[in-house]
């Protein structure tokens, strides 16, 4: 493993799994009474005010949101909006452990995508194992979906999904901010995206009607995005600093199972057998498609 994982960046990287796998926790508490839509409008811009606060004009922020506002707009949409829209319509009818084990087929999505539209990331036999068994426990977990006896409607399975896709086109895409500071990435695609978000409430939703949610889901909201959306930001910036993106990229292995026991813990949620056979193919194609530990055996034989 990279030198640059030590002791702290390790404790930062479960804390960021612990976090992440939150957001489908809060998500699967707030949108049973905030519309998913409204959910979403309310995540990006307190989340994007916060790191507005937080940067406080620094990195040159503004003239660089001139600038490219068009392109924050695109990622805001695929990387924010879109997916959190279709996560959390899906989570009004699944639970927030099976949400975040579709969701985590991201990295196949990304590979996939990043073989069509780059010419620096074509598959190897490598990744395309990994995408194969990662795919394979997707087919598993959606399988039940498509007969009437599935207990999960095949739309809602399908969403999270979908929301994984959209993050590969936005992991591709992102690549053009790589000579922008990080913070003012996040804060460019948030704010951009809270701007896509809040006429689709006001038009869908018509929040001002709404009845007033009680105080705990008033804390899901506000955890959904200060905790586990801008401060999961400037953690996630701060792990690539000190060990780089590969190793960043690990969260994505440790974001299911802490929603998993989050769910288990205070929402009586349960994941069958099945789906746990899902989770174990889709973990290890991101294992496959990670590499290391097979760099790891090589190395050890």
């Amino acid at each position: 493993m990279d030198s640059r994982m030590n002791a702290w960046t390790w404790g930062l990287l479960v804390l960021l799994g612990l976090i992440w796998g939150g957001s489908f926790f809060f998500a699967r508490i707030a949108v049973q009474h905030v519309p998913p839509l409204t959910l979403v409008c309310l995540r990006l811009l307190l989340a994007a005010l916060a790191l507005h606060v937080y940067i406080a004009g620094r990195f040159d922020i503004y003239s660089i949101l001139r600038a490219r506002w068009r392109e924050f707009l695109i990622l805001g949409l695929i990387n924010n909006a879109l997916p959190h829209a279709l996560i959390f319509f899906g989570q009004t009818r699944i639970g927030a452990g099976l949400a975040a084990i579709l969701n985590a087929t991201t990295p196949i999505w990304t590979v996939l995508i990043a073989n069509y539209f780059t010419s620096d990331e074509k598959l190897t036999s490598a990744k395309i194992a990994g995408c194969l068994v990662g795919l394979s426990g997707t087919i598993v977990l959606i399988g039940p979906g498509l007969s009437a006896g599935g207990e999960a409607p095949l739309w809602a399975l399908l969403l999270p999904v979908l929301a994984a896709v959209s993050y590969g086109f936005a992991a591709t895409y992102g690549k053009r901010f790589k000579e922008v500071p990080a913070p003012v990435t996040a804060a460019g695609q948030l704010t951009a995206s809270s701007l896509i978000t809040l006429p689709l409430s006001m038009l869908a939703d018509r929040p001002w009607t709404l009845p007033m949610p009680p105080l705990d889901i008033l804390l899901a909201v506000v955890a959904l995005a200060l905790v586990s959306t801008a401060f999961a930001y400037i953690l996630y910036f701060r792990i690539m600093a000190a060990a780089g993106a590969t190793n960043a990229s690990l969260v994505t292995l440790l974001v299911p199972p802490s929603a998993i026991l989050l769910g288990v813990l205070f929402l009586g949620e349960r994941l069958a057998l099945g789906e746990f056979a899902g989770m174990a193919l889709i973990s290890f194609g991101l294992v496959i498609l990670d590499g290391r530990a097979y760099r790891l055996l090589l190395r050890t034989t």
